[in-house]
């Protein structure tokens, strides 16, 4: 397994951030490693996004999991399990009355190996939705 993950403290509601992380077709408003996200963010849904990390390929997910105001799953990859994304989005009130967010994807695969050399670096692209998100979600709570 390989993973990026990023975190950040964030003052503002689990609610006002999650509104944030719903909103697809506002990420390129707030995340600059987002050059454009399509189809709405819900249960089931499929969305393509595109990221600055690979413009010319937009890659697909399926929306696998929420608990509003806690968590968010997105699903992807190559069919038969050969290899596999899962991003996991995690909010949790904080001691000092913010809220920690992470982002996390992990990857798996029989064609991990593979795949990871010709990947680009994706940490920064993390740290990126990571610091915009906390960002857009302390500029208007």
């Amino acid at each position: 397994m390989k993973a990026y993950e990023a975190r950040a403290s964030i003052e503002a509601s689990p609610e006002r951030i999650w509104s944030i992380l719903l909103d697809g077709s506002a990420y390129t408003d707030w995340d600059s490693g987002v050059v454009k996200l399509d189809g709405q963010i819900a249960p089931g849904a499929r969305v393509k996004v595109t990221s600055e990390a690979n413009p010319r390929r937009g890659f697909a997910v399926r929306v696998t999991d929420i608990v509003p105001n806690e968590s968010m799953r997105w699903s992807g990859g190559m069919p038969l399990g050969l290899f596999t994304g899962v991003r996991t989005f995690t909010l949790s009130p904080a001691s000092s009355g913010a809220t920690a967010f992470k982002v996390r994807e992990e990857y798996t695969g029989p064609l991990l190996g593979m795949i990871w050399k010709s990947m680009p670096d994706l940490q920064p692209s993390f740290d990126k939705f990571a610091s915009g998100l906390k960002a857009r979600a302390e500029r208007s709570a």
